[in-house]
């Protein structure tokens, strides 16, 4: 079905706009659930249950962060986006926003961008593609290494074919399939053990730091420096280009309060049950897992509890997740390397060539991303949380600020995108005994950004002022 819907769009999509951003028409529930499909990845259903597994209440500081940053993206930034995009030039990408926004003529901003969105999405792909290679490798006894390219292959043929259409459309399925398996295994879960309270005292018996949200699982204080790098999960959202894209592509601003409402709905519901997974993994499965398969946390109990039909298309929601987040990512870079970098140094480029090169590109991206995937100790969520915090540091202050401060200088926005994804970069790989360097890079990253757009913005405001 999901190829058939990569071939549909394929007939649709005739010229670059199209292949990026589907012609801006997108309904509201395919804008809602493939904001959030796209968003969530296969981390939701791998990644927090088994973090949920190993740490117990210490995970729900990272949903609260999640479900607070994703209302204060649909409310903050959804509507204004929309509207800016099309105002400035019908900007199709990011970082053509963010050149026509600041009238860089010189194209440093959208270069800047491209090169950031380049880097980081290399990270966040492969983290789709050792989620799939985890999948495949558990389920049809695949090596690492084959799996990784099954899924990868799988990915592309759809997403290089069909373009923006395609990826939004099987998202709106792939969301929806991913609520299902998500809810439903976790009520059979909680049922299995007689209800939440019987969950909840089962977890304190076998630990009693698992229902302590302010502990780590060993009984150490979680601690300041632990919450607020568990909470600010959430302020990464303003500066994913996969996501935000979404907004960009809804048909009409009147849309986005239905589309708010179905996003919030479903994320909401997919985080709870996501947590409850965790939590009943460790009663159900106990020892059966080590720390390092506590990824597998979903797939076990799928063997576990489910007859083979149900446990099947619950599997397949984790290809769905993957598949979701993996195809938007693809087609977020090829248009950086097309519309943002291709199209800048070629003088004389046809639309039609622009979609042949985009397609190649999403080839070439997802070679190297497949590459970097196929070390097998991979883990999913270090590999979205530095990519996270990457896209949320470089250019979340950013996005954020050109929407509300008019006066914002070109040079802010440089300066702004710059230090935060250096200081993510250099943070996460500064060792230290300090606890201060324990804090979730995206926290240090997210304020020196802030600060120095800030400190620009100052010192022009002053050259103006001494009529300089």
């Amino acid at each position: 079905m999901i190829f058939v819907i990569g071939l549909v769009a394929w007939r649709n999509t005739h010229s670059l706009s199209d292949f990026i951003l589907g012609g801006r028409r997108l309904g509201a529930w395919a804008t809602a659930i493939s904001a959030g499909a796209s968003d969530m990845s296969g981390w939701l259903l791998l990644g927090l249950p088994g973090y949920a597994f190993l740490a117990g209440f210490e995970a729900i500081w990272i949903a609260i962060g999640l479900f607070i940053g994703t209302c204060l993206n649909w409310y903050l930034v959804a509507p204004r986006l929309r509207i800016n995009t099309e105002l400035l030039n019908n900007a199709l990408t990011l970082p053509e926003y963010l050149e026509n926004r600041f009238k860089d003529n010189s194209h440093l901003l959208r270069i800047i961008s491209a090169v950031f969105i380049l880097l980081f999405y290399m990270f966040y792909t492969s983290s789709g593609l050792v989620a799939g290679g985890k999948l495949f490798e558990s389920v049809f006894g695949l090596s690492y290494t084959w799996a990784v390219i099954t899924g990868a292959i799988a990915i592309l043929a759809y997403t290089s074919l069909g373009g923006f259409l395609a990826v939004s459309w099987t998202d709106l399925i792939q969301g929806l399939l991913m609520a299902f398996a998500l809810s439903y295994v976790a009520i059979i879960s909680v049922y299995n053990l007689h209800g939440i309270d019987v969950l909840f005292s089962s977890m304190s018996k076998q630990n009693p730091e698992l229902i302590n949200a302010f502990t780590l699982a060993s009984g150490e204080a979680l601690g300041f420096i632990g919450i607020v790098s568990l909470l600010a999960w959430g302020l990464g959202y303003f500066g994913q280009p996969h996501i935000l894209i979404r907004f960009m592509a809804i048909k009409t601003p009147g849309k986005i309060p239905s589309a708010r409402r179905i996003a919030l709905s479903w994320t909401l519901i997919s985080l709870m049950s996501a947590l409850f997974i965790g939590f009943a993994g460790s009663v159900l499965l106990g020892n059966q897992l080590q720390s390092g398969d506590s990824e597998k946390v979903f797939i076990e109990l799928l063997n576990l509890l489910l007859h083979p039909v149900p446990a099947g298309i619950c599997l397949a929601a984790i290809l769905a997740a993957i598949m979701s987040t993996a195809d938007s990512q693809l087609l977020v870079a090829s248009s950086a390397l097309t519309e943002d970098i291709y199209k800048i140094i070629s003088v004389k480029v046809m639309d039609k060539q622009l979609v042949l090169i985009g397609r190649l590109a999403v080839i070439i991206i997802t070679i190297f991303a497949t590459i970097l995937a196929l070390k097998p100790d991979n883990n999913v969520l270090e590999l979205v949380a530095y990519a996270w915090a990457g896209f949320g540091a470089t250019f979340g202050p950013v996005v954020l600020l050109s929407l509300f401060w008019n006066s914002m200088h070109k040079s802010s926005a440089v300066i702004g995108m710059m230090s935060g994804g250096i200081t993510v970069i250099v943070w996460k790989n500064i060792e230290s005994s300090y606890r201060l360097f324990e804090l979730y890079e995206l926290v240090p990253g997210f304020i020196i950004a802030l600060l120095c757009i800030v400190l620009n913005q100052t010192f022009q405001q002053a050259k103006l002022r001494r009529g300089v």
